[in-house]
């Protein structure tokens, strides 16, 4: 009888070890099944991911986990959401009174020109806008900027006799006083400063150090212009009364460029032009600088000596009305 219940007690101990394999094996099913219903889990499975997020496309593969889906923007459901507003396109500009062409004008001798955009910085021109010429009187807009932006910066004011002088030089083109400015603002070193300030790339002091004989291009004179728009060159007291007197030039100086424009136009336009003749070169060099609105304009020309001042100052406007576009 002792054996027998021995007997039985060892076969229950069998039994209920069992019984306790099988409740632990039903327990970690369980548990892995709720691991992969529970989004996140590394056990997550694709259906779970589905239902876990309900931005997710039901069209999505079903054997694809979540370590495979994508990152970034195609998986941020905010980045799929409409946007509310629309980015307002960016105004465009008012096309320049110029277009870009190549001239063929029957222009006797050199000639060459270069148009800035004064809103953008965007300059165009003839292929030869980079060549230079010999400047005459036309520098003498940068020699009056560089004399009243340095006396502001001096703490000085100009007397009443030297802004008359200043309207000499700018209005009627007077070359002894603009000699005696050019001394005032030390000479070569003005124009060294002219070139560093206004980023000039083509142009060069004159080897005799005159100011007459300063080496400009197209493109850097419409450069220059540029520079005394926007107050670079005179500065910010002198320059609105600068451009005034550029307006105003008067006599023989008064040719070229703005003439191409409407009458209405004209005394809106602000310019310094030059002209003269080289016995040495046996040429006339003529020079045209323009300042408008939202532009500044170089135009230059050189020629036989033989043919006058008026050949040159009437083909700078000639090449400026070809550049005109339509209906300006």
């Amino acid at each position: 009888m002792a054996g027998t219940r021995r007997g039985d007690r060892r076969g229950g101990g069998e039994t209920s070890t069992i019984r306790l394999i099988a409740v632990a094996v039903i327990l970690i099913g369980l548990v892995l099944v709720s691991l992969r219903l529970l989004p996140g889990s590394p056990f997550e499975s694709s259906a779970a991911a589905r239902w876990g997020d309900a931005g997710t496309n039901t069209n999505t593969n079903t054997n694809t986990s979540t370590s495979d889906r994508p990152t970034g923007a195609g998986t941020d459901r905010s980045a799929r959401q409409p946007s509310s507003t629309s980015p307002s396109p960016s105004p465009s500009l008012e096309p320049l009174p110029f277009v870009a062409k190549d001239l063929d004008l029957n222009i006797e001798g050199w000639y060459a020109w270069s148009v800035l955009d004064r809103r953008t910085g965007k300059i165009i021109g003839s292929k030869n806008m980079d060549e230079t010429s010999t400047t005459a009187s036309m520098i003498k807009s940068w020699i009056v900027a560089d004399y009243l932006r340095r006396a502001a910066d001096a703490g000085q004011t100009p007397s009443d006799a030297k802004l008359a002088d200043a309207t000499r030089i700018i209005r009627d083109s007077d070359n002894t006083r603009a000699e005696q400015f050019y001394n005032l603002v030390g000479r070569d070193a003005s124009i060294k400063r002219l070139i560093s300030m206004c980023k000039l790339t083509d142009s060069s002091v004159a080897p005799d150090g005159g100011w007459s004989r300063t080496a400009l291009s197209p493109r850097d004179t419409a450069r220059m212009g540029n520079c005394i728009a926007t107050g670079t060159a005179a500065g910010p007291t002198w320059t609105k009364w600068l451009l005034n007197e550029m307006k105003l030039v008067r006599g023989a100086g008064d040719f070229g460029i703005r003439k191409a424009f409407p009458a209405a136009e004209q005394k809106n336009i602000a310019i310094k032009n030059g002209w003269i003749d080289r016995t040495k070169e046996q040429e006339m060099h003529i020079n045209c600088l323009a300042i408008g609105d939202t532009w500044t304009m170089g135009v230059m020309v050189k020629y036989p000596i033989n043919m006058g001042y008026d050949y040159g100052m009437k083909n700078c406007q000639k090449i400026t009305e070809a550049l005109l576009r339509p209906g300006t």
